[in-house]
């Protein structure tokens, strides 16, 4: 983690001291904060995710990450993973430094507002100096992360080369560049942004998805849900905006690849991997299996995953050609399906019938469970990585050996 600015040892007496008001006021003063921000700098509809603010996920996930920090003001390494993850997704989203005293003063401002005569010029003054510490963290990292891909520093115009459909309900895009040059690499698992303008919101919006295709220097590919309610303000505004707008030749605009979920195929290959996953969750996990195989790596790998029905499982048939390939036996596959057809043959298209429950795959084996090194890594709706996790936890796997991707604002 960057180094911060450092903060008295009064002021972080005084910052963990509200903590608890922070926490019982919280989603008001962030709330008051987004709605007074964002009407006095209206072009930053067009980084944040306006579906989030209607549904109050991004006030609540920003009062959850400030009570936080003011919990653990004096032991920011326990942040260390929440930083990572949102100065990625910020680098992704071209956040810029001059924006941060933006934030600042708007957030201080309602944390002023909503406590009243409670935020004493003590308070007001210790906060301020706390969050010009978070920014510093948050630039330096972010600052970082753009120097990595310094020919690539902001959005890059790309063509829809193809767009397959992979199952009733999920379509892959194949990217080129339309500057013709090579890609760079990344991290299987990671993520590209994209933004597209909306025409009933009048600005544009960003999203993030996963690349589900092993690194190539011609296209990136993502496999996109279309989503069955497309009403502003709720999930699947852009994903069905790409499904019913967008057409092959069409133009859209992307940052480079970012996130800290990822697998390294150089490092530990004697390190086997779970990969657990559910529904449209299985896309980074694509990227994962096939970088895997395209390097020759002998690594472990189970890939567990969980559809309602045959028919909305994309890759199938790839998932099936990759295991028949593997000589070593390394990769193995267990299919959970909530409601099989009539026509799916147990121990061919599906190995269990019902929602996915780890106990049922074998521990060994599937779970690695008697191996120390294995790590898992979880992608799917929040309630399920949750349940996930607590299994594995309960199961005796140490919580940094479990990695979530956490899309939207991680509220939940």
């Amino acid at each position: 983690m960057a180094v911060a600015a450092p903060i008295s040892p009064e002021h972080i007496a005084i910052v963990k001291a509200t903590a608890p008001v922070l926490k019982e006021h919280g989603v008001e003063i962030t709330t008051l904060f987004y709605k007074n921000m964002i009407a006095a700098h209206p072009e930053l509809k067009n980084i944040f995710s306006m579906s989030n603010q209607v549904s109050g996920a991004q006030p609540r996930a920003l009062a959850a990450a400030v009570f936080a920090y003011a919990t653990y003001v004096d032991d920011l390494g326990k942040l260390k993973a929440a930083v990572e993850r949102i100065a990625h997704k910020h680098e992704s989203l071209k956040v810029q430094p001059e924006q941060y005293p933006i934030v600042g003063k708007h957030l201080l401002e309602a944390v002023a507002t909503v406590l009243g005569d409670g935020c004493t010029p003590e308070i007001g003054e210790a906060w301020t100096a706390a969050y010009a510490a978070l920014a510093d963290i948050f630039i330096n990292r972010e600052q970082q992360l753009c120097a990595a891909h310094k020919y690539w520093p902001g959005w890059r115009r790309f063509k829809i080369q193809r767009k397959l459909p992979e199952s009733s309900e999920i379509t892959s895009f194949y990217l080129v560049p339309e500057d013709g040059k090579p890609l760079p690499s990344f991290l299987p698992g990671q993520y590209i942004s994209l933004h597209v303008y909306v025409p009933q919101m009048g600005h544009m919006q960003p999203r993030q998805y996963s690349l589900s295709e092993a690194p190539r220097s011609d296209y990136y590919r993502i496999s996109v849900k279309k989503e069955k309610d497309k009403q502003i303000g709720v999930p699947g505004l852009i994903s069905n905006l790409l499904h019913d707008n967008y057409k092959e030749g069409d133009v859209l605009e992307l940052t480079a690849p970012a996130g800290e979920f990822f697998v390294d195929p150089k490092d530990g290959q004697d390190k086997p991997i779970a990969l657990v996953s559910a529904g449209v969750g299985l896309t980074p996990m694509i990227s994962i299996l096939n970088s895997a195989v395209n390097s020759g790596s002998r690594r472990r790998i189970s890939w567990i995953h969980g559809v309602h029905n045959s028919e909305v499982r994309a890759f199938s048939d790839h998932i099936r050609e990759t295991c028949a390939k593997d000589v070593n036996n390394n990769i193995s596959v267990t299919f959970f399906v909530t409601s099989p057809q009539q026509h799916d043959v147990q121990g061919v298209d599906y190995h269990f019938a019902g929602r996915m429950d780890l106990s049922k795959v074998d521990q060994k084996f599937g779970l690695f469970l008697d191996d120390a090194r294995a790590e898992y890594f979880i992608c799917g709706p929040c309630a399920f990585m949750k349940d996930m996790k607590k299994y594995l936890v309960n199961a005796g796997v140490g919580a940094e050996r479990i990695h979530l991707e956490v899309f939207g604002t991680g509220d939940e």
